[in-house]
């Protein structure tokens, strides 16, 4: 649980620096970097998601 909590403050300090590197130049390839970002994120959550439900399935089974 740690490694998750780990990746998801990692995560998030990408995309504040990121954003933080768009306010700075005004470059939108951050924003479509901060997009994929997010997308990568969310594919990662749903994924852990479903592998916990699996393991609960499999563990009560």
């Amino acid at each position: 649980m740690i490694l998750v909590r780990l990746l998801l403050f990692l995560g998030l300090a990408v995309i504040l620096v990121a954003f933080a590197a768009f306010l700075l130049t005004k470059d939108r390839r951050y924003l479509r970097f901060i997009i994929q970002t997010l997308m990568y994120a969310g594919v990662f959550i749903i994924g852990l998601l479903l592998f916990y439900a699996f393991e609960r399935l499999i563990l009560v089974g």
